[in-house]
């Protein structure tokens, strides 16, 4: 009898140490448990998911690397505009462009009035911002349309009448517009910071490129240019409807080029090139032509380029000559005049 009792009692302490030992291996085996298994399933999961679309940037397509982020700091890096420069763009008009020659945009979704960037993380991959730092108003842009805005990243981005201005990562060389309209939400900016825009039929791209049909002609009986005698100058050097030609004192003569753009260009507008046997009073031989930045063909005497001034109401006027100590009226040997 007794021995069945300690029989009971010791298959009843084999039972508790079975139930004791299955839980402490249960115990120990959640302890072997990578620490990071949890959580390091979730990041798996993130990477796994299907890469975040910046089709609203007009983005998505442009650039692999454009999606799959999803807050921090913005991406893409800054990088300095240089000397902001002005071009004329065929079927844009005037665009800005960087110190590279790259065009430069805006963004519609963002804002001008207070400035605020809205293109971060991988919209900033595809579309860089331009920063501040670095960046000057150069050939045709207003110093006062220049600006800056605070970006999420605290980095200070460049602004054009408020806007702030960005690249486009898929242009590759200077002159591409490639970022014009993608995704119905960037444009090519403007000096103003407005968005770049075709002229109306008839117009000129250029405001100092005159339309085809009023390019100079030779008048009846007269010629593309001239000398007639003006009062106080004496001969100088006139085009087709007698207003007079002006040289720029910083243009080179070699190699042969305009330093005159953008608002510049507006004041003083390129002289259209000419044919040189349609010239009289000037010897042919100092009659040429330039091809400017935007393409068109600048009338050339004596190796320097020649332009109208828009202060000039009538023919015979001569109010830009001395002008800032820079331009002048030309003689008939394409030189500066010097007075009677």
């Amino acid at each position: 009898m007794l021995t069945k009792r300690y029989g009971l009692v010791g298959l009843c302490i084999l039972l508790v140490g079975l139930v004791v030992m299955a839980l402490m291996g249960s115990m120990s085996s959640s302890a072997k448990t990578p620490s990071g298994s949890g959580t390091g399933q979730l990041v798996g999961a993130q990477d796994a998911a299907p890469a975040g679309s910046y089709d609203s940037y007009g983005g998505g397509s442009a650039s692999p690397s454009a999606g799959g982020q999803s807050g921090g700091a913005p991406a893409g890096g800054g990088q300095a505009g240089g000397a902001l420069t002005v071009r004329n763009d065929a079927k844009l008009g005037m665009v800005v462009t960087d110190g590279q020659g790259f065009t430069l945009y805006r963004f519609d979704k963002d804002t001008a009035k207070p400035p605020m960037s809205n293109c971060n993380d991988g919209c900033a991959k595809t579309w860089p911002p331009v920063t501040k730092e670095g960046t000057t108003a150069g050939s045709g842009i207003d110093a006062g349309a220049i600006g800056e805005v605070t970006r999420a990243d605290g980095s200070k981005q460049l602004t054009l009448g408020g806007w702030p201005v960005y690249r486009y990562a898929q242009d590759t060389a200077a002159g591409d517009t490639k970022g014009q309209g993608v995704g119905g939400v960037w444009f090519a900016v403007a000096p103003d910071g407005k968005k770049a825009a075709a002229p109306a039929p008839g117009a000129s791209a250029y405001p100092s490129e005159m339309p085809t049909s009023a390019a100079p002609q030779p008048a009846p009986g007269g010629a593309q240019v001239s000398v007639t005698t003006q009062p106080q100058l004496g001969p100088i050097v006139v085009d087709a409807q007698g207003m007079t030609l002006y040289q720029y004192a910083k243009d080179p003569s070699w190699p042969m080029r305009s330093l005159c753009e953008g608002q510049c260009a507006m004041t003083w507008k390129p002289a259209p090139a000419v044919d040189p046997t349609q010239v009289k009073g000037v010897n042919p031989k100092l009659i040429g032509k330039m091809q400017r930045p935007d393409g068109t063909w600048q009338l050339s005497v004596n190796c320097k380029p020649v332009y109208t001034y828009t202060g000039d109401k009538a023919p015979g006027d001569a109010n830009g000559n001395g002008k800032d100590n820079l331009w002048s009226a030309i003689n008939p040997a394409g030189k500066p005049v010097t007075g009677k």
